[in-house]
Formats: structure tokens, C-alpha cells, sequence
């Protein structure tokens, strides 16, 4: 009977340079990790201020300041995007995007650029702007938020 041998060969190590560069890999990963945490821990608790001269979106990341006069409040509607599927977001172009959950900056289906705060798709607040994108978000009570919206930008 023959007999086989294992004889083993080992890998050269590494060089200092490849350790010196994990270690900002490392970093980076951590903190991609802690801004993920941050972020899922914000999800759900954004909110909508209406004042007399603009519009703030409190979210994470994505929140902004629009002003009034440069939402086109009559065309403004709620939807159901079950049922509207041209305003469905289809391309996240710089967003999250989970189930239930989509927020930042998408492309719809009609091709409009969007700024996006989905959590429930069968009442949502569609709202053009003067600047080139809509915005699509979904309060509470979507009624009383454009209602609040066209009170304010008519005083």
C-alpha cells in the first residue's frame, strides 16, 4: 500500500503596508455602522412644520426648509400610490429604501424627480414645487397638512 504525505507550504505574510491599510477600512466600516444605527433609530419619528413663510421636513438626512411660495399648492392632492402608479417611486437615486420606509430622493414613475417620506402608500401628500421636484410624504392626516399649507400660504 502507498503511502501519502500532506506537506505543508505556507502563505507569505502580508506586508505592513496591507496592514496599514485595514485599518482605515476597519474605521470606515464602523462608522457606516454607527450611521446606520442612528438612522434606523430616527425612523419614524420625522415630522412637518408649517409655518407662515415655509415648509419644514424633519427627517433624517434628507430634511429641508421649502418655502411656500414655491410649493404648487394647487395641484397639490393626496394619492394612493396603489392606485396613481405614474407617481410610484421606482429608482432610489440618493435615499433609503425598506419595507414601509422610503425617504430621500427618488425618480417616479413619471419621471419627475421626488423628495420622498413614505411610510404608508395609500395616503400620501403629492406636492409639486416651483424647483424642479415633487414632494411625496406621508403624514398622519394628510388633510390637515395641505389644508394647513393652503391656509398659510394664502394669509
Amino acid at each position: 500500500m502507498e503511502r501519502i504525505m500532506d506537506i505543508l507550504f505556507p502563505v507569505a505574510p502580508a506586508g505592513k503596508f496591507s496592514m496599514i491599510l485595514g485599518i482605515p477600512i476597519i474605521l470606515l466600516s464602523l462608522a457606516l455602522l454607527v450611521f446606520t444605527v442612528l438612522t434606523m433609530t430616527q425612523i419614524g419619528r420625522g415630522s412637518v412644520r408649517v409655518s407662515s413663510q415655509e415648509m419644514k421636513i424633519k427627517i433624517p438626512i434628507y430634511g429641508r426648509s421649502v418655502l411656500l411660495t414655491s410649493l404648487i399648492l394647487e395641484s397639490a392632492r393626496i394619492v394612493d400610490l396603489k392606485v396613481e402608479k405614474s407617481l410610484r417611486p421606482t429608482l432610489r437615486t440618493n435615499g433609503i429604501g425598506l419595507p414601509n420606509y422610503s425617504s430621500g430622493w427618488f425618480k417616479l414613475k413619471n419621471g419627475e424627480k421626488a423628495l420622498a417620506v413614505l411610510t404608508d402608500n395609500h395616503k400620501v401628500l403629492y406636492i409639486p414645487t416651483l424647483d424642479g421636484y415633487s414632494i411625496l410624504i406621508s403624514p398622519m392626516d394628510p388633510d390637515a397638512l395641505l389644508d394647513e399649507l393652503k391656509k398659510q400660504a394664502h394669509s
